[in-house]
């Protein structure tokens, strides 16, 4: 049954979660609000945990991702990631089709844009709505995860993710697809994260649920 008073912090709330005392728990934040890099992109109500909570959340997260940086790392809405992950992002990448794979284009007096060390750009590292990022998982440059995908904790995650799928492990494999190809597809269509947040509020029993029947009749 849907929630009719059921609310949800605007999505501009840097720390959404006040504690028994009236205080701020500053450990956790959307990172929409708390988040203003050139090269990063974020959905509404995605969070962030940290049990040090960093004064850069970006430079926590995806400390190689620079404004100058090529690459952009996107995630989607909804999404949770836990302490200690960390986005390695396409600028880390050192060449390693030659000899040696030293990064003297860093250590140059001149242009380090020309030097023959630099490596081309990078691919973007995309994360998906409604993803599950583990304690301490490493999302290596160019990643791509699916909608609804779940990340173990400690997992080393690259390549393409399909939907719903749980991955642990490193390298990640896929440990197996939450549901059958026909639900998988269902809920991409119902896409409940691009609903009002007074719907998606309202909805939390058939959200958080088994029934997605329940969920298409709302949608």
């Amino acid at each position: 049954m849907s929630t009719d008073t059921a609310r949800l912090p605007a999505p501009d709330t840097a720390y959404p979660i006040t504690l028994p005392d009236g205080s701020t728990y500053k450990s956790a934040a959307f990172l929409k609000a708390v988040i203003d890099h050139p090269r990063i992109e974020v959905g509404e109500y995605t969070y962030a945990n940290a049990f040090d909570p960093p004064d850069d959340w970006a430079a926590r997260l995806a400390p190689y991702l620079y404004d100058v940086s090529p690459e952009k790392l996107v995630i989607g809405k909804f999404c949770q990631i836990a302490d200690g992950v960390r986005f390695v992002t396409a600028s880390a990448n050192h060449r390693y089709d030659g000899i040696s794979s030293f990064p003297f284009m860093m250590f140059s007096l001149d242009d380090p844009t020309e030097r023959p060390s630099m490596p081309g750009p990078g691919p973007d590292t995309i994360i998906g709505n409604d993803v599950w990022i583990g304690d301490g998982a490493t999302i290596l440059p160019g990643a791509t995860l699916g909608d609804g995908v779940i990340v173990g904790a400690n997992s080393t995650v690259g390549g393409t993710i399909p939907p719903y799928s749980i991955v642990a492990g490193s390298p990640a494999r896929i440990i197996r697809r939450r549901f059958s190809d026909e639900v998988i597809a269902e809920l991409l269509r119902i896409a409940w994260w691009d609903w009002p947040p007074e719907k998606i509020a309202s909805a939390e029993a058939e959200i958080c649920g088994g029934n997605v029947e329940a969920l298409a009749a709302l949608a």
